[in-house]
């Protein structure tokens, strides 16, 4: 399999035209500026993908700058048994990209003063267990609250046990496999984590527990009556006009235009890699460059809550002074200063057949989206290349 070269990827699969520039107003000298720099960004991001080949999984891939796309084009198949191409408006499991939308759920109950954030969390989930310590809502927030993390919950192999882990077990009596093997209902998997106790103190230091992120789905529904799906859907997507972006937690339904996921195999082909795991707020948000674009757009333009401005602000301050090993955490975003390009909000996500990015630079207007179906494709290492390409002249 030879890569296609990126001149035929730009012409199948581009979504922004060349002249995007005159979504500007620019003046005519300024629109030939803007023109050629748009095109030299193109070929840059399009030589940055030309390795992905015409029949494979690859990326799906938008660049930001003023609140318009200068760059969003898709690469690889979405789906190769039907050899679907990756358009750029493929829907895409985002992985942890999802707990930003998480937290800003949580942040929604306690703008309309429904919880505190400071609050224990068992008054809002008292089924929990008893953790020795008390564990407030902004701790699990900000990852702070010592909670634990898949691996307390089993080794997945028969003949391996988790020191002081829950070692649950599969329907047959072996370990439990999380991933595309067994499977757990989202109540199910409620039951599992309110017996995890925690893995340190809270406030001891920071420590990642997607564990936390289901809690908080898990007391989302617990205080509005409506699954965390229900609620994003009416608080966020909707008013946004976020027409394809949800919380996907039923493992049978049907997605249109998803991307599929796939995992190298030994022999230089591919895999399906899916998983049959459908709980959320650690991850299961589904939704394309375009609902990320409006998403984009509400940090510079909030519209949603009771103070709009009070509430983003809220959340994007970090939740505690704790460093992790990218930084600050402000509720699903890790936040990170550099001396060139101004503060940088960021996240990664990665599960079964999806690695994802999605980074902004309020000081420079510019953010960078990217979804990939193929688990061993780094947008992380992408990411840094792209700014390079944009900053770096």
């Amino acid at each position: 399999m030879q890569p296609r070269p990126a001149k035929d990827f730009r012409a199948a699969r581009r979504i922004v035209p060349r002249l995007r520039a005159t979504a500007f107003g620019c003046s005519a000298l300024l629109l030939l500026c803007h023109t050629a720099q748009a095109e030299i960004i193109d070929d840059r991001i399009d030589a940055l993908f030309s390795h992905i080949v015409a029949d494979a999984p690859g990326c799906s891939v938008g660049v930001v700058k003023d609140g318009a796309y200068i760059h969003k084009a898709g690469y690889g198949l979405a789906n190769l048994e039907l050899d679907v191409p990756l358009d750029g408006d493929n829907l895409h499991r985002m992985g942890s990209v999802s707990k930003q939308f998480t937290a800003f759920a949580v942040l929604l109950l306690a703008d309309d003063g429904s919880i505190e954030l400071d609050a224990e969390i068992h008054r809002y989930l008292p089924e929990l267990r008893d953790y020795g310590a008390p564990v407030s809502v902004n701790q699990v927030l900000g990852h702070t609250a010592g909670m634990a993390d898949y691996d307390f919950i089993s080794s997945g192999k028969d003949d391996e046990t988790v020191p002081g882990g829950l070692n649950i077990k599969s329907a047959a009596g072996g370990a439990f496999r999380l991933g595309n093997e067994d499977y757990l209902s989202i109540q199910e998997f409620y039951e599992v984590v309110k017996q995890a106790p925690l893995r340190h103190p809270p406030a001891e230091k920071w420590d990642y527990s997607n564990l936390g992120y289901f809690l908080l789905s898990m007391l989302v529904e617990e205080v509005s009556g409506q699954s965390l799906r229900e609620f994003a859907a009416e608080r966020i997507f909707e008013p946004l006009g976020m027409n394809n972006s949800f919380f996907s937690d039923d493992a049978t339904e049907i997605i249109r235009n998803r991307a599929y996921g796939y995992a190298p195999d030994d022999d230089g082909g591919y895999v399906t890699d899916m998983t049959n795991l459908f709980w959320v707020g650690d991850g299961g948000l589904h939704t394309n460059l375009d609902d990320l674009l409006i998403w984009d757009r509400h940090f510079y333009a909030p519209s949603l809550g009771g103070d709009p401005p009070q509430l983003l602000a809220t959340f994007n301050r970090p939740n505690s002074a704790l460093p992790s090993p990218n930084g600050l955490y402000a509720n699903g975003q890790f936040v990170r200063d550099t001396d060139t390009l101004g503060t940088v909000y960021f996240h990664s996500g990665g599960w079964l057949g999806t690695t994802t990015w999605y980074a902004r630079l309020p000081e420079q207007r510019t953010s960078v989206m990217m979804m990939c179906n193929d688990v061993s494709l780094s947008p992380a290492r992408y990411y840094e290349q792209i700014i390079e390409s944009m900053f770096d002249d």
